[in-house]
């Protein structure tokens, strides 16, 4: 799903790495040479001492939701559907949506798991922005296992496929629940989440909800994954607990004369790119693909 309301510019260091135990910027910069973390001598990732492997800070990237293709010159780093397979450019990040329904998922879900998906007068609650979608019921610890014993295959599957990340979507389904979620409820939902994703090996990203990244942060996510950063001016939210942050911008948000003004003044430790807001193919006529890192 392109869901674009993020937002800002960040200062990071290009030699910090991101911990999954959850220690704070500060005791990462305060590090020691005992330290467990190794860097990829590949480039595109490293590994900590919690044994997941994340992206490096600034890497050039691409986000393939709308069908994988061959990555753009100098990407190292792809998100794609869980539906599709790996870039294999060298670090891959699986999308999962993690609190909605997928569109052609919708209406099978709701009658296999009737249950799990939040209910107006016995009719599933659907995301206004996204009406194919139903947004699932995070409210008890009981609907919460449930929908982890769900999407825990999805995230395993990831690891099967040759994923090295999975990327959670919609932490901000409370928003739209009709006062039915809050944002505690997807707090904890969140948290299995994670604890599934390290268990099958894989890093763990927050998308959006810029509100929320202490707290998922402190969840055990690992770096973050962004819409419109720049645009809402919301970077910094990001970067004050990731030292990973890719950021997408979109042509009918940023444009073309914004993004190039924004990579002329943006740190080039943070992963930025343009791209059309449905994240069509190369082939497509709207494609459009630019990064703050031209090779």
């Amino acid at each position: 799903m392109v869901r674009p309301f993020s937002r800002a510019v960040l200062p990071i260091s290009a030699c910090v790495l991101v911990f999954v135990s959850g220690c704070s910027l500060a005791d990462d910069a305060g590090a020691g040479p005992d330290d467990d973390t190794v860097t990829d001598t590949s480039g595109t990732s490293a590994v900590d001492n919690g044994g997941v492997a994340l992206p490096l800070p600034g890497s050039a990237f691409d986000y393939q939701l709308g069908g994988g293709y061959p990555p753009p010159p100098g990407v190292t780093v792809v998100a794609r559907d869980r539906m599709d397979g790996p870039a294999n450019a060298g670090y891959d990040i699986c999308y999962v949506n993690g609190f909605q329904t997928q569109p052609a998922e919708s209406a099978s879900f709701a009658a296999a798991n009737p249950d799990l998906v939040l209910r107006v007068d016995g009719e599933p609650l659907v995301d206004a922005g996204w009406p194919d979608e139903y947004i699932y019921d995070t409210s008890t610890d009981a609907t919460r296992s449930a929908l982890a014993a769900v999407v825990a295959p999805w995230i395993e599957q990831c690891r099967t496929d040759g994923y090295d990340a999975v990327e959670i979507d919609n932490h901000d389904s409370y928003t739209r629940s009709n006062g039915m979620l809050s944002a505690d409820d997807n707090v904890a939902m969140a948290r299995l989440f994670a604890d599934t994703a390290h268990r099958a090996g894989l890093a763990i990203a927050q998308k959006n909800t810029a509100d929320r990244a202490g707290e998922l942060r402190s969840a055990g996510y690992d770096f973050a994954i962004t819409e419109s950063c720049i645009e809402f001016e919301e970077c910094a939210d990001y970067t004050e607990h990731y030292d990973v942050v890719l950021d997408i911008e979109y042509t009918d948000e940023l444009g073309r004369d914004s993004f190039d003004r924004a990579c002329a003044n943006t740190d080039p430790a943070l992963s930025v790119i343009l791209r059309d807001h449905d994240l069509v193919q190369p082939a497509d006529e709207g494609y459009v693909f630019d990064s703050c890192r031209r090779s």
